[in-house]
């Protein structure tokens, strides 16, 4: 006897000896009220099939033989509160089809790719129970990783009905990403082949919902992460720098999920030349070879940045040069600028006038590159003037005096007195040595230096009265 459907192995309900009998021994095969299709099958038969309408409370009997059928009242159904499924005893039985029922769910339904969700179900009354077509048992429970959204079926199937119930798992594809670099842009410089200046970038990556991550040009990497990266442009020869580097990120997953990112690092700087070999002591020499002389009067309070003539600014490039290239040999030396004034004006004046001049000289250091805390200053007013026979000593070594510059100085000996004071001496901190005081009678701007004329497009500048020292009474 097969009950709702032709498939004995999942609607087999009992034998037809098991239902032909109702009058001292119940034999009976009890259903919820309702329609349901009944089927004989034998052995080299063919199957007899009908429609039974059963009513609650109410025994239909069906004659197979003769296809009829009887319906009587069964007042023992409303009595009833539970059955077994199956009851016998002498000449007697009891079938009693149990009603489906089944419970379904997933748990996440929204998972990010490669993540798992569990699939959990239960049933009674159900001898077949597929999930998405394959057969489980009728409970349990099963651990899934869709690589995209599923849709899960679940169906418990017998004699009594069909349960089914669907439980979707979302699946988010979508991959996030981000990369960058830090500083984005870098200084490089090369003399030769010496690197002085190269610093480093950092780069920073991160991917979500990736199970695949490459940066290039580093290759396959982790899912977060940073590398430092060291400078160096791809030119090599003498010349300007201005290179752009890119780094690209490309993030995947197996559900099909991608992403890409790209950052970029500007190298500026520049290729130069080899410097000529120079030894310390040359550039000792160098730095320490000719002061600093300075115009009458300059720089003045109202304009501090007046006073370097043209011949003495280039001596002030050669220092500029010189000691950048001292400082890679003797990165601790420090110039040391000792500024005097000439004996005319109050000795606060000439004090103040001094301390001008050593911070002109080293504001144009330090606006040429060379660090401030390598330079000191020093203010000694005019008292420590040379005397009027170093002078005449020191005009007499000079090497830069023609014949006719001595004559012109004999004329004006009161004057070149005076501007052989007005300077500025350079020391290095290394050696001790201090620049030579040969004026510079070759220079272009001589007349400016001595005083007999005033700086180009500069107004005359009186200096403040002052008595005259007690050496220089006759």
């Amino acid at each position: 006897m097969l009950l709702n459907c032709k498939e004995p192995a999942v609607f087999f309900v009992g034998h037809g000896d098991e239902f032909n009998n109702e009058w001292v021994w119940k034999q009976e095969l009890i259903v919820p009220a309702g329609k349901h299709e009944l089927t004989v099958a034998g052995p080299g038969k063919d199957l007899w099939t009908t429609s039974v309408d059963v009513q609650a409370n109410k025994r239909v009997m069906v004659d197979a033989y003769k296809e009829v059928r009887k319906t009587v009242d069964w007042s023992r159904g409303d009595q009833l509160k539970s059955l077994p499924r199956f009851k016998a005893g002498t000449a007697s039985a009891e079938v009693a089809i149990q009603k489906v029922t089944g419970q379904f769910a997933a748990n996440p339904t929204q998972i990010n790719c490669g993540d798992s969700a569990r699939l959990t179900w239960s049933s009674e009354g159900a001898p077949q129970t597929p999930l998405n077509g394959t057969a489980v048992a009728a409970s349990g429970d099963q651990t899934v990783q869709p690589k995209q959204t599923t849709d899960y079926k679940f169906t418990a199937d017998g004699p009594r009905g069909v349960y089914t119930s669907d439980a979707n798992v979302n699946v988010t594809n979508g991959v996030t990403a981000s990369l960058s670099v830090s500083p984005t842009e870098v200084r490089y410089h090369k003399v030769g082949d010496k690197v002085d200046q190269s610093g480093s970038a950092t780069v920073t990556w991160s991917a979500g919902n990736a199970d695949t991550v490459a940066v290039d040009p580093f290759g396959t990497v982790g899912a977060n992460g940073n590398r430092e990266v060291p400078i160096t442009p791809a030119k090599n020869s003498v010349g300007p720098i201005d290179e752009t580097v890119t780094y690209s990120l490309r993030a995947s997953n197996a559900c099909g999920g991608t992403e890409t990112r790209t950052a970029t690092l500007h190298i500026m700087g520049s290729i130069d030349p080899a410097r000529p070999v120079v030894n310390e002591t040359t550039l000792e020499t160098k730095l320490t070879f000719n002061s600093i002389y300075f115009p009458t009067n300059l720089p003045t309070v109202a304009n501090p940045k007046e006073g370097l003539v043209a011949s003495q600014e280039r001596r002030m490039e050669e220092i500029v040069t010189n000691f950048k290239q001292y400082l890679t040999m003797r990165p601790e030396a420090n110039l040391i600028l000792e500024a005097h004034a000439d004996v005319r004006g109050a000795v606060a004046f000439n004090k103040a006038l001094s301390q001008r001049r050593a911070d002109l000289v080293k504001s144009y250091l330090i606006d040429h590159g060379i660090p401030a805390e390598r330079i000191e200053t020093r203010a000694m007013g005019s008292e420590h003037n040379l005397t009027d026979k170093e002078v005449e000593a020191l005009k007499a070594q000079n090497p830069n005096a023609t014949p006719a510059d001595r004559e012109r100085v004999e004329k004006h000996i009161v004057a070149f007195r005076l501007a052989n004071n007005r300077r500025v001496d350079v020391s290095l901190s290394t050696t001790g040595q201090t620049s030579q005081r040969f004026f510079p009678y070759n220079s272009d701007d001589l007349n400016v230096l001595l005083g007999e004329q005033k700086p180009a497009g500069k107004k005359p500048v009186a200096a403040p009265a002052a008595k005259k020292p007690a050496a220089q009474k006759k």
